[in-house]
């Protein structure tokens, strides 16, 4: 089991940094009626269609058509970066000033009208043992 575990998860990995997902897959088809279209018209194989649309010749033949758009595999989106920067331009000042402590003076006393000095008798150890 986690064999198959293993292997399933290798499968998915590879599926994903292929960028291959279910928009190009269904696609494929677009790419089938095209080449056919290249070999009815051009006389141009299946690789010939490849490399002109993906491949080395892919520069000097994207602008005889505009159906290229609709074909699989020709979004570009493994480099983007989606990251959203908000620029400001206020100005924000600290005010760095220093207060000097000010000492307050105490102006009254306070006298504890019970002590705790002496304990009551109720808390103290036995005198006698």
């Amino acid at each position: 089991m986690q064999k198959l575990f293993a292997i399933s998860f290798s499968f998915l990995v590879l599926f994903q940094s292929l960028n291959i997902g279910v928009e190009d897959i269904s696609k494929i088809s677009v790419l089938l009626d095209h080449a056919e279209y290249h070999q009815e018209n051009y006389g141009d194989s299946f690789v010939q269609f490849l490399a002109e649309h993906y491949g080395d010749l892919k520069d000097s033949h994207d602008n005889d058509h505009e159906e290229h758009e609709d074909l699989p595999f020709k979004h570009h989106h493994q480099t983007c970066v989606h990251t959203s920067v908000a620029f400001t331009f206020d100005i924000i000042e600290f005010d760095l000033t220093y207060d000097p402590f000010i000492e307050i003076p105490f102006n009254f006393f306070y006298t504890e009208s019970v002590s705790l000095f002496e304990k009551s008798s109720v808390f103290q150890p036995p005198k006698l043992a």
